[in-house]
């Protein structure tokens, strides 16, 4: 690590250090899916849902409601809140509470409310996650496997009147005995005679298939974290083979970092940012992008960055810190202590 990053990664420790002593929040996180099939329960038919509502509600040992926020489902089907102050949230529960789309067809609750799980704690900052919540159309899809199949029911019988019984005759004479000869060879009863299939014919051996062509080396199987400043130098623009540079950062990070940064900056403008916490967060998200694009072994795959990358955006000042920090750390490799594999690009 060069002296002008572990100056940066000196002054975010000192910023992180000053706003957790100044505030603490508690943020909640939690996904509702729509329940295509009317199972009750996740399956691999449901999909995260966008405008539904959801109410967090908080209340005391009475069962008195001391608190109760509503928000709605992103375009990714998450909701994050914020709670000022970091207040005890032990007794608080999430709830699907309706659509703010009239259009929606999966916007009927479903499932009871999931209560607050704390997951992290740090400084002062809680975090939060809800289990699962769950909304319903009010039919199943037809693509959905029945859960059962009807019994058919059989049409009632007709009685039917008994036949009269026989009177036996007077003098009953035993009708004459007919032998019974075995079943011969020939006769019908016999097993019929096995037939065997003529032999197959045997084929010239198919000749040996061509030897295949050894496997390109795979560079991406190694563990690599490089900084920023690796990505921008011109010797290792050949390390750019996903994402280009001219790429839109809303095209890759979505609506909510498009109304923050506007809907023309690239990633290579993105790379450029310092001085201010949004831009440094646009920094070394990108920079995280490609390098969980350059190595299976980074940290953070390429659905985690872009999701922890909205959820900074959406909370606090505070929250954009942190996550720009854990991402450096990981640029970096102080998180799983890997280095930069760069060659100079021929």
């Amino acid at each position: 690590m060069d002296w002008s990053l572990r100056l940066s990664f000196s002054v975010f420790l000192i910023l992180a250090a000053t706003i957790d002593g100044a505030r603490a929040d508690a943020m909640v996180t939690g996904t509702v899916f729509c329940d295509q099939c009317k199972v009750g329960q996740r399956s691999l038919f449901d999909y995260p849902i966008s405008g539904i509502k959801v109410t967090i509600t908080c209340t005391d040992i009475n069962g008195q409601t001391t608190m109760s926020k509503e928000l709605t489902t992103n375009w990714f089907g998450s909701y994050s809140m914020s709670f000022d102050g970091s207040p005890n949230l032990s007794n608080c529960h999430a709830q699907v509470s309706g659509s703010s789309d009239a259009t929606t067809g999966c916007a009927a609750a479903a499932g009871p409310a999931q209560n607050l799980k704390l997951r992290f704690n740090w400084f002062g900052m809680e975090i939060y996650s809800v289990d699962s919540l769950l909304t319903q159309p009010d039919h199943p899809m037809s693509f959905c496997p029945k859960s059962s199949t009807p019994t058919p029911v059989s049409p009632p019988s007709t009685p039917v009147d008994p036949p009269p019984t026989p009177v036996p005759p007077t003098n009953p004479v035993s009708p004459p005995s007919t032998p019974v000869n075995p079943p011969t060879p020939d006769s019908p009863s016999s097993s019929p005679p096995t037939f065997r299939l003529p032999p197959m014919p045997r084929w010239p051996p198919l000749p040996p298939l061509p030897p295949l062509p050894p496997m390109p080396p795979m560079p991406f199987e190694e563990a690599s974290a490089c900084p920023h400043q690796n990505w921008t130098m011109p010797e290792y623009k050949c390390y750019w083979r996903v994402l280009n540079p001219d790429t839109k950062v809303a095209l890759i990070f979505g609506p909510i970092a498009s109304r923050r940064y506007g809907t023309g900056m690239t990633l290579w403008q993105g790379l450029q940012g310092r001085g201010d916490p949004y831009r440094t967060l646009l920094r070394e998200a990108t920079t995280a992008l490609l390098n969980s694009y350059n190595s299976l072994q980074f940290p953070y795959n390429t659905v985690a960055v872009v999701t922890h990358m909205n959820l900074a955006l959406m909370g606090s000042p505070r929250s954009v810190l942190l996550t720009a920090l854990r991402f450096m750390r990981a640029n970096s490799g102080s998180t799983n202590k890997v280095s930069c594999k760069f060659t100079p690009c021929k």
